[in-house]
């Protein structure tokens, strides 16, 4: 592969404007772009394919820039390119409402294909969008249509290897074999504390040659074109393997701080530019300078993948003659549309059903929707024969070779790695055509939550399917009781929390989750069984909470979630052999109920009534809907459930008698406030 001085100046190029747009907004971090551009450069000058025309078109190659501290390098490329980033969205790089944000956003900026900014997470990011390559190829390609065959490449670097979250991504990666996942490590030796020395001095190498990845080594990627580029063509021919390419560069290239953590999170200062311009060929009095050559190449790489673009659309339509079916469910999927009338099949229930725990309810959800939802891809933590994640017939994603599954399946075995398999799934998502879900005890979603957190910032439809959701999992004990975890979900930001009570909710649950298209969900089901509800309903579940059982004249309104709705019913019944009248709310999700208009809110929970919610986890939280609370501000302990909320206190009697003091002690008062006013929004 030959190169010109034009490829060296567009490299210039891209780190005097790194230099610029840093220094502009004085926030950011220089070193990366500048140390990254030659490999930046060949990725997108020379082996990725897109259309900056159209940037969602399934069959592009993607770019995770795994390092968010070099994200002024990302917004860079996608100017060059022709994205709609233009030179004042480079010079407004990092402020309010800009396209430029601090660090890549998907739903921010066109052509960035996922949220990153905390280390390790686009990494895992792009294990996620290599399984997504992986298993449309195997769904749809046909021998003469090979609609998926794109790459997925991303930047990563010492920061992003040392996270946690990489390590589980990468293990998975190797296992399950990706050919199509090439990772530039851009190993210039400084973290901000300085020098990796002091802290990060393994072999990096032999650790990813030990979890089944292709690694390459280039020495100087500062100027080694040819050797950058002669790397990345052995990558794409190795189809059994990621690979990893370590380059050596130097940070800040060019800067009078280069090599040091100076260079690393602060703005170069301006003589600094001076000559950095000087050396490279720019003019020291001019800013944010692209030269005509520059553009040029980029456009002329950008036409290229125009034209790619425009024969795999006259692909589909040939594949659409050929294979009329699954070309329509292609082209729905990735439309993101859902198939008519899938709903329907949705289980419900009587009071008259047997008690059911919410997990196995959730089970017969997916037995009833997964073969009518192809586009449904779920795992599990390795906690599938706990958290029955797995429907009769699915079948592994695993690699052909290894006998036990292959590319076209569904059931993902994400082993004990809870913060890759969330990460992964932000991947999937992303990759387009997927609905992922993944699996674990409620507790353990707090080893995942970084990427939870991403899965709500970005718009992510994913569906975490939480199971042992309270004390009621019994034995096991605090360790894996959830005290403070729907409370920690619940203030997350476009994060839907959704407890279901019984068959009917969990129902609900589903409908809302697979139907939600830029957000979300949590569902937390139960290890003991629960009776199906009177009044319960599939339809009500989506306003987040609603009346229950009513009576005219109450003393009280119950709110309960999950496994506390049944509770107060029970406790309902105590109460009114007292002759004290209680209304019943269930209250499946409150981030759903809070989006509902004041005069619904208001009709649920009523003015002049004391709200009493009833929950076994923290009370935190809860005096947006009742005026008193009952739950568990320590941790859990250890013993059968029953036993367990007796313990607690969370049982019919006790429930009883607490509210039985409640509606006194209002009744005495003579003023209940209201409580929808009060968070009227």
């Amino acid at each position: 592969m030959s190169f010109t001085q034009e490829d060296t100046h567009a490299i210039n190029t891209i780190r005097v404007l790194a230099a610029d747009t840093v220094f502009k907004s004085n926030s950011g971090h220089p070193g990366a772009p500048m140390g990254c551009a030659p490999m930046a450069h060949l990725l997108f000058s020379r082996f990725m394919n897109y259309n900056p025309k159209n940037p969602k078109w399934a069959n592009r190659d993607r770019f995770v820039l795994s390092n968010g501290h070099a994200c002024a390098l990302q917004y860079i490329l996608l100017h060059l390119m022709g994205y709609p980033t233009t030179m004042d969205d480079l010079k407004a790089f990092r402020q309010l409402h800009s396209k430029t944000p601090g660090h890549p956003e998907c739903h921010m900026t066109e052509g960035i294909e996922v949220t990153t900014g905390p280390l390790g997470q686009g990494f895992a990011n792009a294990v996620g969008l290599a399984i997504g390559e992986a298993h449309m190829a195997a769904t749809y390609n046909k021998p003469g249509f090979e609609l998926f065959n794109n790459y997925t490449f991303m930047i990563t670097g010492d920061g992003c290897l040392q996270e946690g979250v990489s390590c589980e991504a990468a293990s998975l990666a190797g296992h399950l074999q990706l050919g199509k996942l090439i990772a530039l490590y851009d190993d210039n030796h400084i973290s901000i504390d300085g020098d990796t020395e002091v802290s990060f001095t393994e072999d990096v190498v032999k650790r990813f040659e030990s979890y089944g990845w292709h690694v390459l080594v280039v020495k100087d990627g500062n100027n080694d074109l040819e050797g950058i580029a002669k790397a990345i063509e052995e990558a794409k021919k190795v189809a059994d393997k990621p690979t990893l390419i370590k380059i050596f560069t130097t940070i800040g290239f060019g800067s009078l701080m280069a090599g040091t953590e100076k260079v690393h999170g602060s703005p170069l200062k301006a003589d600094d530019i001076v000559q950095l311009k000087k050396a490279m060929g720019f003019n020291p009095e001019e800013s944010f300078h692209v030269p005509q050559s520059t553009y040029d190449l980029y456009h002329a790489k950008a036409a290229k993948g125009a034209a790619i673009n425009q024969e795999w659309d006259a692909l589909l339509e040939k594949y659409s003659a050929e294979f009329p079916v699954l070309a329509a469910e292609l082209k729905r999927r990735l439309a993101k549309e859902l198939p008519e009338d899938w709903a329907k099949a949705l289980p419900r229930f009587t009071p008259a059903d047997k008690p059911i725990a919410t997990r196995k309810l959730s089970e017969a959800v997916l037995n009833k929707v997964a073969d009518l939802l192809p586009e449904l891809m779920v795992g599990s933590a390795d906690l599938t024969g706990s958290n029955l994640t797995r429907w009769k017939t699915a079948v592994d994603f695993q690699p052909e070779n290894s006998g036990i599954g292959n590319y076209s399946g569904r059931y993902l075995r994400y082993g004990v790695r809870e913060h890759g398999m969330a990460a992964i799934m932000n991947g999937l998502d992303a990759y387009g055509g997927i609905i992922p879900g993944g699996a674990t005890f409620l507790n353990f979603i707090s080893y995942a939550s970084g990427a939870v957190r991403l899965s709500a910032l970005s718009g992510h439809r994913v569906l975490y399917i939480m199971t042992h959701d309270s004390i009621g999992l019994g034995e096991d004990g605090p360790t894996h009781q959830p005290i403070e975890t729907m409370a920690m979900i619940r203030a997350t930001p476009n994060l839907v929390d959704m407890r279901p009570a019984d068959g009917n909710e969990t129902s609900g649950a589903y409908l809302f989750a697979i139907s939600a298209k830029d957000r979300p969900t949590v569902l937390a089901f139960t290890r003991q069984d629960l009776p199906q509800l009177e009044g319960s309903s599939v339809e009500k579940t989506l306003f987040g909470g609603y009346v229950l059982q009513e009576v005219e004249g109450a003393d009280v309104t119950l709110v309960g979630t999950g496994s506390e709705v049944s509770l107060a019913v029970d406790a309902a019944k105590l109460l009114a052999k007292q002759g004290i009248k209680a209304r019943i709310v269930s209250m499946p999700s409150t981030t759903l109920f809070d989006e509902q208009s004041h005069e619904y809110r208001a009709s649920v929970l009523i003015d002049g009534v004391p709200s009493v919610s009833v929950e076994a986890m923290t009370t935190f939280g809860w005096n947006r809907y009742a005026h008193e609370s009952l739950g568990i501000d320590t941790f859990g302990a250890s013993g059968p459930f029953k036993e367990v909320y007796k313990h607690f206190e969370l049982v019919p009697e006790d429930v009883a008698a607490k509210v039985q003091k409640i509606v006194a002690f209002y009744k005495n008062e003579g003023h209940v406030p209201s409580l929808v006013r009060k968070y009227f929004h």
